[in-house]
């Protein structure tokens, strides 16, 4: 049978090329493993998988994370992998998060402006883009059982114990690239974050057996 497997954008690819799975430490190898479990157990049992990565605004580190996790499981031809994002409170989701996904190879295109943008956020020319903008996890447009609650902030995951229809809770915390605003290390800070989120990710889906 012809693998059906999705064709990433060349430029995804060359950033895909430059992840070193040898730098995580063995720490956050350990904090990434509980999500590894539940995307394993989901898969085994022909399942679909469903992630909500959430931080307090939903407007940085989830979209990042979001984002990274869906071209992950692509790229490692998985399906029925659906992932999501939400924040504590709804915000937009930040233009610098927006510029670092483009610079790294996604296709993005604003479909709606205003307080809070709505992007098309494309990995593939054939694949349904992912849908940003910032808006709280338990909102209609997320799944409201049956998934993972992935927790990409500290504050949310010190504010939000409990994620209602939740099947699992899994902390999984990122440094904030919001202390670097308006600051000249701006666009590289992003651009670090969003790497070091898209090789733990990517270390995630690469340990799922098929």
């Amino acid at each position: 049978m012809t693998s059906t497997k999705p064709t990433l954008f060349q430029e995804i690819e060359k950033v895909i090329s430059t992840f070193n799975f040898e730098t995580i430490s063995g720490e956050r190898r350990n904090i990434l493993q509980p999500l590894i479990d539940f995307i394993q157990a989901k898969v085994a049992s022909n399942q679909e998988v469903r992630l909500n990565l959430i931080c307090t605004h939903n407007s940085r580190r989830s979209h990042l994370s979001q984002v990274w996790a869906q071209t992950a499981a692509a790229f490692y031809d998985l399906k029925n992998v659906f992932c999501y994002s939400g924040g504590t409170e709804a915000t937009a989701m930040f233009p610098m998060a927006a510029k670092t996904l483009a610079k790294q190879g996604f296709q993005i295109r604003t479909l709606a402006e205003g307080n809070n943008p709505v992007y098309t956020i494309k990995y593939s020319e054939n694949e349904h883009p992912i849908i940003g903008f910032s808006k709280t996890f338990d909102d209609p447009f997320n799944p409201d059982s049956e998934f993972a609650a992935i927790m990409t902030c500290s504050s949310a995951d010190q504010g939000c114990p409990f994620i209602p229809g939740a099947e699992k809770r899994i902390p999984i915390t990122f440094e904030d690239p919001k202390a670097f605003d308006n600051t000249p290390q701006q666009a590289e800070k992003y651009e670090e974050r969003s790497l070091q989120i898209a090789t733990e990710m990517f270390y995630v889906f690469s340990k799922i057996k098929i």
